[in-house]
């Protein structure tokens, strides 16, 4: 099947495994607790009353810092302007905000406020470390639009809408037969593109870091390249002898399953031992403007950073999605990917909500709307997404990717176009 949008593989384990990185998040409270059936119902709405949406972020979490704020900023300041432009049909949009703390009982809580009490109409750009909720927002049928998918909930459940797009059945069980598929068109991109043929993957001795660390391996393996695995003491990392390893070994290419604090102390490494590579590859998260602050001491590894990802690059302002993006945010101190992420979200409540204007902005008008998108890009700002399921894995999959590298003095600079960077490729299987 032919599908032009960005494998997930990469961004659901790599935020995955900064959930099994960090302190524990607490227990999930029982279903049981939640079990009043709201499923049908959506409060009547009288001509000019405001449209409730909700925003569930793990604002603070045992990850830390603002690891997890951008869709959410990204989403209320769309939501800001449309309100400002008159919002939809006339209606404000009036955004209720919840910060779950990064645990499972943290997110219940947040469903049951605001999808049981507040009952809003829609959730939109969820970033949710432990997203224990899921299931209660889909028996209840409230349309989750546009979030990230850090867990499995949205290959999951119905009624909950990734910003990248599902194939999988959604019918309560994850993916196909409890396995996820992921491209290997990131591999693919660097090899033909930049002719790498050696790569290294570095991980710490630790489960989930490991496991990840395994995965990128098998992609790379898929695509021909030499693999050098390199493996870190999580309480005691020897970074430099990692790097200098990379430098004896000629590695054109570092990929990693370690933290944000470990990348910085892995890219000061490579310079002090002078381990030049084409690139290193990095992912949507860490698609940031805080990367001059991040990587300071490591100017050489800094400008051979690489992101990939499924939405167009926050800095191409010649774009005309981009730039409103941009003017909207100008008094942002930082900007990032997850941020244009979040306005696409929330750009794609307004355009289903906007399309049942005339007959009623429902719970299930809104969901009709996004369950059907087919090629959805928010004007352009996302590879085209869709929620077809398919009743066998994939095999291969024609997929796109976004592609830009960090230069100083520029910032991240797209390369070629993400509706023409596509290429046919195996989709490898993993547990989430």
């Amino acid at each position: 099947m032919a599908r032009p949008r960005r494998s997930r593989a990469a961004e659901a384990v790599a935020a995955a495994l900064l959930l099994a990185l960090s302190a524990g998040c607490g227990s999930r409270l029982p279903e049981s607790d939640f079990e009043r059936d709201d499923r049908a119902r959506t409060p009547a709405r009288e001509e000019g009353t405001p449209i409730r949406v909700g925003i569930i972020t793990s604002a603070t979490s045992p990850v830390g810092g603002n690891a997890f704020t951008g869709p959410r900023d990204g989403a209320k300041a769309y939501f800001d302007r449309l309100n400002a432009r008159g919002g939809i049909d006339g209606r404000q949009v009036e955004v209720r905000l919840c910060d779950d703390g990064g645990s499972g009982v943290g997110n219940n809580e947040c469903v049951h406020k605001l999808v049981d009490e507040q009952k809003v109409l829609a959730l939109v750009a969820t970033t949710a470390l432990d997203y224990a909720g899921a299931s209660r927002v889909s028996r209840a049928r409230v349309p989750d639009i546009g979030g990230q998918p850090i867990g499995a909930a949205y290959d999951t459940y119905p009624h909950l809408y990734s910003i990248y797009g599902s194939n999988a059945p959604r019918n309560g069980r994850v993916g196909w037969d409890g396995k996820l598929y992921g491209g290997t068109e990131v591999y693919r991109y660097f090899k033909r593109e930049h002719g790498a043929r050696t790569a290294a993957v570095v991980s710490y001795n630790q489960s989930a870091s490991a496991g990840y660390a395994r995965l990128i391996e098998r992609g790379l393996k898929a695509e021909g390249y030499r693999v050098i695995t390199e493996q870190v003491d999580f309480a005691l990392p020897n970074f430099r002898a990692v790097a200098a390893d990379l430098k004896e070994q000629g590695a054109d290419l570092v990929f990693d399953a370690v933290d944000t604090h470990g990348n910085a102390r892995l890219c000061r490494a490579m310079d002090d031992v002078g381990a030049n590579v084409t690139a290193k590859v990095t992912n949507v998260q860490n698609w940031t403007s805080t990367v001059p602050e991040d990587y300071k001491d490591s100017p050489r590894c800094r400008n051979a950073l690489w992101a990939t990802g499924s939405s167009r690059n926050y800095e191409d302002t010649g774009h005309p999605a981009v730039r409103e993006f941009r003017d909207a945010t100008e008094d942002l101190e930082t900007h990032s990917q997850w941020q244009l992420e979040g306005w696409a979200a929330a750009r794609w409540f307004t355009d289903a909500a906007t399309s049942c204007a005339k007959t009623g902005i429902t719970r299930a008008c809104v969901d009709a709307f996004v369950n059907r998108s087919d090629g959805y890009t928010a004007g352009g700002l996302l590879l085209p997404v869709d929620f077809g399921p398919l009743a066998e894995p994939p095999k291969t999959s024609r997929t796109c990717l976004s592609v830009a590298r960090w230069q100083d003095g520029k910032g991240w600079v797209s390369q070629g176009d993400m509706n023409r960077t596509c290429f046919d490729v195996p989709q490898v299987a993993y547990e989430p």
